[in-house]
């Protein structure tokens, strides 16, 4: 009989496939943690983007880190937040720019400009106490040129060794335990180039993770899943290794 996949993290065993509901900044809207897992949910998704702004990371800290915030109890996975930074740089340029550095923006409405870099990004996530942590990575629409994907794989290779050093350094810092430590996924762009998506997969498995993320939007022009692309990404990566979509 096939046993079914399962992730062993900080905070509970989490069998795969599975549901992530969007706890954007600590909570999923109109629902509190006992209602969630009342769901049967097993683990949800908050944004680093936003936890950066709103209510920030020394608040977070001082409550005690995202589970003791949240009430939450189970396992946190944590988005880097390139993806919001990507989405809010692409519908206004004017606020904010992509370097080789990293992302600095600045929200409609808000009084200052946050940098968000690989080392910070990881700094931010381990901060908050999450049992998965993502690389930053720079996130393109699947009809972008072929130009900016070639952009888009290179940057997100360079910083996805920056986000692992940082991890690696990090990890030992706090000498955290194999049980304590928290799982790191890279992310794998090329937008739909199946020879850059390739190309950024072997990188980032040479690199090393402990699991992946489909990189990029996953809507077609018209709304549409797509399938095939997620599909590829999905063959590229050991069957033994999860993969976040």
């Amino acid at each position: 009989m096939r046993v079914a996949p399962r992730l062993t993290l900080p905070h509970g065993t989490l069998p795969l496939p599975t549901f992530l509901p969007d706890a954007t900044q600590g909570v999923v809207k109109g629902l509190d943690a006992v209602d969630v897992e009342a769901c049967g949910i097993d683990a949800v998704v908050m944004n680093g983007y936003h936890l950066m702004q709103r209510p920030g990371s020394t608040t977070v800290a001082a409550l005690g880190g995202l589970h003791q915030m949240s009430g939450w109890r189970r396992p946190i996975i944590t988005d880097s937040g390139g993806f919001q930074a990507y989405s809010l740089i692409r519908a206004n340029p004017k606020s904010g720019t992509l370097s080789e550095r990293g992302i600095t923006f600045q929200p409609e409405g808000a009084d200052r400009k946050y940098q968000l870099t690989p080392e910070k990004s990881i700094q931010l996530q381990i901060g908050y106490g999450a049992d998965v942590v993502i690389c930053l990575d720079d996130p393109t629409h699947v009809d972008d040129p072929p130009e900016r994907q070639r952009e888009s794989v290179t940057r997100t290779i360079a910083w996805a060794r920056r986000c692992k050093s940082e991890y690696t350094r990090l990890v030992a810092e706090k000498r955290l335990p194999p049980e304590r430590r928290p799982l790191i996924f890279g992310v794998i762009q090329g937008g739909g180039f199946n020879d850059l998506r390739r190309e950024c997969a072997e990188a980032l498995l040479e690199i090393g993770f402990d699991g992946f993320g489909f990189g990029g939007w996953p809507l077609d022009a018209h709304g549409k899943l797509l399938h095939e692309i997620v599909a590829y990404v999905r063959a590229l990566v050991p069957a033994a290794l999860p993969l976040h979509a």
